[in-house]
């Protein structure tokens, strides 16, 4: 017996019949003698909904309220869910975040976690067996006492600090695929499941472009050494073995995994916009006059290059920054043109950025350069690079994105079982 979260997304919950699918699933694990906490996302497409509901109410919106809406959707799933399980004679109850309760900080709509008081949910695994159905995405800021959401992806960091403040033994996330790939299945059709992934990696590749976990809860994982499991919602729930493993994911410490590769898996964006500033003085704060603004915007920047000329008086800089930011960051520098003195600006949005991870480079020499090589053969320019100590990533033309993720992913062996 041991103690597990659960947590289901929208696809998994998108409908009645597939809330008691979920049910089932759960049954399986309470059955066996488990203690089962259950996090759940709003039903599918019901999120964009209310953020839709909101904007054409007011372009404008207070952000206190924008939370006090999109976090229904949780509410509705959490509760529909323990009707089931009650029908089903399991003994369960929802939860609110601010129930819980899971206080955050008071950034809407992008809060973080600051602490959560599993004690009263233990309790009741202890005095009644009781399963926790607990909507997820949400929680309190204490100071104002308003309800809180942690953006996009936050059941799922909802599911892992929760594991954590039970001191569950596993968290298992359940969702439309059966696990982690080495990359996207549908550029690769000979795409592996990766049966165990380091923390590390899985950071790597959440935020790189892999979009089975959010970022945040890969941290906290990994932060709190708390197991995290990627399988399938749809796997049939009388098929599996409560006591055994059914397909999936490992996430875990590097230590656990026996054998580990030098590359895991390769991840792209097609979400990329590139800006570079030419003929700018070369001289001490130019950076700061760039990034200072930018940043001030909220614009992340990512890969960052630059050539300064032979006299050494002007350099050429170039940047990236998310799709969705590139006309705010354009006009931010354009505003700044008079503090940073550039002659030009030039930009691109028919850009990727595709990047190779594995926990093995910090051992190997030579990775990156075999894939420079590889890519130059296949006549794909390469715009700029970005290294660390386990991973590396390529700027490239978006039109060549699949053949490079293609090419990379045979030269490193990922196809072979």
């Amino acid at each position: 017996m041991g103690r597990l979260v659960m947590k289901f997304g929208g696809t998994s919950v998108a409908n009645i019949d597939r809330i008691r699918n979920v049910a089932r699933h759960v049954k399986r694990e309470v059955d066996a003698g488990h203690d089962v906490a259950i996090v759940v996302s709003a039903m599918a497409g019901k999120t964009n909904e209310l953020v839709e509901w909101c904007r054409d109410a007011s372009p404008l919106h207070d952000a206190r309220e924008y939370d006090a809406v999109v976090a229904s959707g949780e509410q509705v799933t959490s509760g529909l869910l323990a009707i089931v399980l009650q029908g089903m004679g399991i003994q369960a109850r929802s939860w609110q975040g601010w129930q819980i309760p899971i206080k955050t900080s008071d950034a809407h709509a992008s809060a973080r976690i600051l602490e959560i008081d599993g004690t009263e949910i233990s309790a009741r695994f202890k005095d009644r067996k009781e399963v926790a159905v607990i909507a997820g995405f949400q929680g309190i800021n204490p100071q104002t006492n308003r309800i809180t959401t942690l953006g996009r992806g936050g059941s799922d960091t909802s599911a892992v600090a929760i594991a954590a403040a039970i001191r569950a033994d596993r968290c298992d996330i359940y969702t439309d695929v059966d696990g982690v790939y080495t990359t996207d299945p549908r550029v690769v059709p000979k795409a592996r499941r990766l049966d165990k992934i380091a923390f590390e990696d899985m950071l790597e590749l959440a935020s790189l472009g892999a979009k089975v976990l959010q970022v945040r809860s890969v941290e906290l994982g990994m932060v709190h050494n708390m197991p995290v499991f990627v399988r399938s919602s749809f796997d049939k729930p009388e098929d599996i073995d409560p006591h055994g493993t059914p397909p999936g994911t490992l996430i875990c410490s590097e230590e656990e995994i026996m054998e580990s590769h030098v590359v895991t898996g390769i991840a792209f964006t097609k979400d990329e916009a590139q800006i570079s500033l030419r003929q700018i003085e070369d001289k001490p704060g130019v950076a700061a006059a760039i990034f200072g603004p930018l940043a001030d915007a909220n614009i992340n920047v990512d890969m960052i290059v630059q050539n300064v000329s032979e006299d050494g008086k002007t350099t050429d800089l170039t940047f990236t920054v998310p799709a969705s930011d590139y006309n705010r960051a354009r006009d931010t520098i354009t505003s700044s043109k008079g503090k940073i003195g550039y002659i030009r600006l030039d930009s691109a949005t028919d850009v990727s950025k595709v990047s190779v991870i594995g926990s093995g480079m910090r051992s190997h020499a030579g990775v990156a350069a075999k894939a420079f090589k590889a890519l130059s053969e296949r006549n794909i320019n390469i715009r700029a690079i970005t290294t660390s100590e386990i991973k590396f990533s390529v700027l490239i033309d978006a039109a060549y994105t699949e053949l490079a993720v293609r090419t990379l992913h045979t030269l490193y062996g990922l196809d072979q079982a």
